[in-house]
């Protein structure tokens, strides 16, 4: 099968590895032609991932065009906020693409001014495609590796040809589940960057592995709560795309965002951080697009309130967390306990 990858950074050279690595043909399109030439030069991501070596078969270039003129499925492995040019783009020029059936996201957020997720903005721009997400916990640098990862690929519509993607994708390194829950796997992606900041802001508080495990448990029943009434379904927020995704994020020395709160904690202020950040921190807009839909359908989210306090708010980190702390208590819900006492069945 022949892939596209529009974007060059961390994610999209490793899933480009990957899938050169199970033989299918790889074309690489990095957003800048400057990039575009030191990789196929260099053969190495310096800016992204500088460990890694890129295979010589996979082609590298710089125009969306010639890249989708043979290609079976287009992966999108860019920012949420250039989700939207880039499905434009691909508008302009998908006469000339007769093979192309799928567009696969790689997103883990949304678009701020619309509000939509990517595979929204998939069936406004490109509605003839059929459109896919592949998230879950993943490191780019040990999929590149070829280390264990476990990844969901979630598509409506017709799940026969879903799994036929489903077994293209997956290889001895990584294995790929599929749902039929897109809103919920593209929600808990994006949810879990709030809460790893909120990770963060307590480790850098210094306020140890009590607070910070009580806040990641919490966060993942909000997160169920929220997600839930946004259009996903409870058990996918159980999942890799939900707590698995959560766990990674907010405990990996390799989140951005996690480090992003963890600087926050220390003191360091915001306005620094995101100048000095070459890597986007998907999280910072989350909190800010989440908090408009929740005030708008009056949904209760206290953790989710308290990061957006902090980063848009300059709120006194410790302050938000002594708030979160002096909340009337209350019964801890059934259903979590039930869900992470559940031990599944093996297969």
């Amino acid at each position: 099968m022949d892939f596209t990858i529009l974007g060059a950074g961390a994610w999209g050279t490793a899933m480009a590895i990957h899938l050169n690595r199970l033989g299918h043909g790889v074309h690489l399109v990095a957003r800048r032609i400057d990039h575009a030439m030191r990789l196929a030069s260099d053969r190495v991501n310096s800016d992204y991932l500088p460990e890694i070596t890129i295979p010589i078969n996979i082609q590298i270039g710089h125009e969306i065009k010639p890249a989708l003129m043979e290609a079976n499925a287009v992966v999108l492995a860019c920012p949420s906020m250039g989700i939207k040019d880039l499905l434009e783009q691909i508008k302009v020029v998908r006469d000339a693409s007769i093979r192309l059936r799928w567009v696969i996201s790689l997103s883990k957020g949304m678009d701020l001014e619309t509000l939509k997720t990517p595979v929204d903005l998939f069936r406004e721009i490109l509605p003839e495609q059929r459109g896919a997400v592949l998230t879950g916990p993943t490191y780019a640098s040990e999929v590149a590796k070829g280390k264990p990862t476990a990844m969901v690929l979630a598509s409506d519509g017709d799940q026969e040809e879903l799994c036929g993607l489903q077994t293209v994708l997956s290889g001895n390194s990584l294995r790929v589940y599929t749902s039929n829950d897109v809103r919920g796997a593209e929600l808990g992606g994006c949810l879990k960057n709030v809460y790893a900041i909120g990770s963060g802001i307590c480790q850098g508080l210094g306020l140890g592995d009590n607070a910070t495990s009580a806040l990641l448990t919490r966060s993942l029943h909000e997160m169920v709560q929220l997600g839930s009434r946004l259009g996903g379904k409870e058990e996918t927020f159980y999942g890799l795309s939900g707590f698995g995704d959560l766990v990674a994020t907010c405990y990996g020395s390799w989140s951005r965002n996690r480090t992003f709160g963890e600087r926050i904690g220390k003191g360091e202020k915001i306005p620094y951080l995101l100048r000095a950040q070459k890597k986007v921190i998907e999280g910072y807009s989350a909190t800010r697009a989440f908090s408009k839909i929740v005030r708008k359908q009056g949904l209760e989210s206290p953790i989710l309130k308290e990061i957006y306090s902090i980063l848009y708010q300059q709120k006194d980190p410790f302050l938000a967390v002594q708030n979160l702390m002096s909340r009337s208590v209350k019964q801890e819900p059934a259903n979590l306990q039930m869900s992470l006492c559940t031990i599944p069945k093996r297969e």
